[in-house]
């Protein structure tokens, strides 16, 4: 019973093994409209943006977070189980400043605020707090990068 039991243990763990692992996000360079390059961690599917910078114990100075929508929306933004304020960038298809969140602070308790934009935005960019000010990061203000292929 024991060699059956080994067995089947073995079995679950080889076959756990072949599953595809989660990919680590892309990395890519952001641009703020005051020439500061970030590197940005990029979230595309649900799961990854629904996680976000949670759990984290910060975020360094040169980097950041980035959000892809497909559709031009009202992306609203939570601060559960993070740690540090954030500044929150929305966006719009030509990623330019619709919208900026200043220092959104951790989330104390629940129900947790949703931070959402006054216009409709294809992108969200997660950066440290008092980060957009620094870097004229305004409504109006251009961010460059390239989507990642």
């Amino acid at each position: 019973m024991a060699r059956l039991a080994a067995y089947s243990l073995a079995s679950i763990v080889v076959a756990a093994s072949a599953l595809p692992s989660a990919a680590a996000p892309a990395v890519i360079p952001l641009t703020l409209p005051s020439g500061k390059v970030l590197q940005v961690e990029v979230m595309v599917e649900d799961q990854d943006r629904a996680l976000g910078l949670m759990f984290r114990p910060s975020l360094a100075p040169d980097r950041g977070m980035l959000f892809l929508f497909e559709d031009l929306d009202f992306h609203g933004i939570w601060m559960k189980n993070c740690k540090f304020p954030i500044d929150i960038l929305w966006l719009d298809a030509d990623k330019k400043v619709v919208h900026v969140q200043e220092g959104a602070p951790p989330c104390t308790a629940e129900p947790c605020p949703v931070y959402s934009p006054l216009r409709r935005a294809r992108y969200v960019v997660e950066i440290g707090s008092g980060q957009a000010r620094r870097e004229k990061a305004a409504v109006g203000a251009a961010i460059s990068f390239s989507r990642p292929r």
